[in-house]
């Protein structure tokens, strides 16, 4: 490992249906903090929409949480969401041209005083940071399964642990 990267782990789960994809959000959302950054990356449709809806939802204090509105940032770039946790910032670059872009939309500011998840990760180049948990989906060979590989670096690490998932 070159020295001054950070130490990361990698696992991979199996997710059933998407159900097993809602509970891995609830469980990373249960370990998450202010300042997180949340890469989330695969093809159209292998599933990071529905982990970040979930992630919100699994944050959402009061009743009827579970089924708050997220809809997805695909037009908008952005959504944020108030929660118990702090505000959730849900980004969608697919339809980003060039990095700088996103400045434009706060990113700045959002990953210093919330917690972001970053659909597409890739569009934003070096201005992803580096401190991140990475999910990123794949296709199963059920329909209906995904497969998650999971890159967690730095305290990171832990809180995968604390929340079950090693």
């Amino acid at each position: 490992m070159a020295e001054g990267r950070p130490k990361e782990r990698t696992i991979e789960l199996d997710l059933n249906d998407e159900r097993a994809t809602v509970d891995l959000a609830a469980a990373l959302a249960g370990v998450a903090r202010v300042g997180d950054v949340i890469a989330l990356s695969g093809e159209l449709g292998a599933g990071k929409t529905v982990f970040a809806r979930a992630f919100v939802r699994a944050l959402s204090d009061g009743p009827g949480g579970d089924r708050r509105e997220v809809p997805s940032p695909t037009f908008t770039l952005a959504q944020a969401y108030d929660c118990d946790a702090g505000t959730v910032h849900h980004f969608d670059f697919y339809r980003l041209s060039r990095p700088e872009e996103a400045w434009e939309l706060g990113i700045e500011d959002a990953f210093a005083d919330g917690i972001s998840l970053v659909e597409w990760p890739e569009r934003l180049g070096p201005e992803l940071p580096v401190t991140r948990l990475e999910v990123t989906f794949f296709f199963a060979d059920d329909p209906n399964a995904r497969i998650a590989r999971i890159t967690a670096r730095d305290d990171w690490r832990a809180r995968l642990r604390e929340a079950g998932i090693d």
